[in-house]
């Protein structure tokens, strides 16, 4: 399995709990705003908005927030301007960081993000210096069973670039193919657990338990922070660091 997807199986134990406080509606409500706004609020014809509201609806989330997050994104409501950004942040041990923003306010976001990068041992970097060890990539994880030449052959033939499989089947593709590999996937019947963007590190680096820690905390600060929609990190993210993690 990834560092992105292990980094994933954690944030989803944490949902449940984010979910009662409001925290992960306000999130996904923002990721449905930004795609109508994109792509309209139609969601036969806009991907991206579809799969927001999958994982709105899997994580219990109003049928009311969505359409009033769908129709803020098409004007039909009025709020907040919302702002996309990505923050470059060097943490601990010389880990690489980008950190996905959506904000109705810049200042707030990056002030947040400066106080946990300084307490938590890490530094901001200057734009483009972290960005270039990662590569944008369309991602598509599969959490149940599957039949994997099933799988493999279906992928494949809509162009996905690399499958793997594991406690989690990952099918990474070029950002121009998700749609089509995305489609073609859930036409054979498979359940789809995550299909988005992500940035994909070029070369993870691997620390020792004690480092990859410390990395991992100050991770887990800037994901609790409101304006964070995703954070991703050159850390090659081990089983020992997780279990050592979820028993701190």
């Amino acid at each position: 399995m990834s560092g992105h997807s292990k980094w994933s199986t954690i944030k989803h134990k944490k949902a449940a709990t984010d979910a009662k406080r409001g925290k992960e509606f306000t999130r996904l409500a923002k990721i449905i705003t930004i795609a109508a706004r994109e792509g309209g609020g139609d969601l036969e014809f806009n991907n991206a908005l579809a799969l927001a509201v999958e994982k709105a609806k899997a994580a219990n989330m109003p049928k009311d927030n969505i359409e009033r997050a769908i129709k803020r994104g098409t004007g039909e409501l009025e709020g907040s301007e919302l702002i996309e950004a990505v923050y470059e942040v060097y943490g601990p041990h010389g880990v690489a960081i980008l950190i996905e923003v959506i904000t109705d306010n810049r200042n707030r976001a990056i002030a947040e993000i400066r106080h946990v990068t300084g307490k938590y041992g890490g530094t901001m970097a200057d734009a483009g210096s972290v960005a270039w060890q990662f590569t944008r990539k369309g991602y598509i994880s599969i959490t149940e069973a599957v039949d994997e030449d099933e799988v493999f052959m279906v992928a494949a033939e809509a162009g996905a670039d690399d499958i793997q499989f594991g406690d989690v089947t990952e099918i990474f593709v070029e950002v121009e193919d998700l749609k089509a590999v995305r489609q073609a996937v859930a036409d054979a019947g498979i359940k789809i657990e995550e299909a988005n963007l992500i940035y994909e590190p070029n070369n993870p680096i691997e620390l020792g338990q004690q480092e990859a820690l410390q990395v991992m905390r100050l991770i887990e600060k800037f994901e609790d922070l409101d304006d964070v929609q995703n954070v991703y990190s050159t850390l090659d993210i081990t089983d020992e660091a997780i279990a050592a993690l979820e028993t701190a």
